[in-house]
């Protein structure tokens, strides 16, 4: 098992988007960010599946077929898509269906993903890989259909094409400014 090696890399992981979530004016959220990943229901499996360069969820649901840790999460953590998930009367899938999730959550699920790409590919990391991992993903068709609310992908998509194209600074202040209507 690696404890620490994955305790000092969730601890990483969560200084940076608490970094950017203060940026954005979202204080609490930043404080609050995955404090699940210290429960020991999730901390034992990134212990024993971790690698360092990826998630350790991904190593547990290749060995067992599923994740228990991210099962425990996504039902905790409200800047995941899937958290966002209820029965629906008016859709057809199973009963299942997406809603849009609030803007604040949006906002942090792109500072999540900033900081998991950074985490990941340390000094590596240039602006564009948040919207290369989300776009990957969609090919490989692990999220295919995605259980995303069209309200939710369209805005989540239009930040990370916008940090791509012009940064952290110029995306952050956009996310304050227009998306959470916060003064400067």
């Amino acid at each position: 098992m690696k404890a620490l090696q994955h305790f000092k890399t969730i601890t990483h992981h969560k200084y940076l988007v608490m970094k950017g979530c203060f940026a954005v004016g979202l204080y609490w959220q930043g404080i609050c960010h995955d404090l699940s990943k210290y429960s020991w229901t999730e901390f034992k499996v990134g212990a024993k599946y971790y690698q360092g360069s990826r998630s350790p969820n991904n190593a547990e649901r290749e060995d067992i077929g599923y994740s228990t840790a991210w099962l425990h999460h996504k039902g905790r953590n409200k800047h995941h898509y899937e958290y966002w998930i209820d029965y629906s009367i008016r859709e057809v899938r199973g009963g299942m269906a997406p809603v849009p999730m609030p803007k604040k959550y949006v906002a942090e699920m792109l500072m999540d993903r900033i900081a998991a790409s950074k985490t990941y590919r340390g000094s590596a990391y240039t602006d564009s890989d948040p919207l290369t991992y989300y776009e990957s993903s969609l090919e490989h068709g692990s999220m295919e259909p995605p259980m995303i609310h069209p309200e939710t992908k369209e805005l989540l998509e239009k930040l990370l094409r916008m940090l791509a194209q012009k940064g952290e600074k110029e995306t952050f202040a956009y996310v304050r400014r227009e998306v959470l209507g916060k003064k400067a």
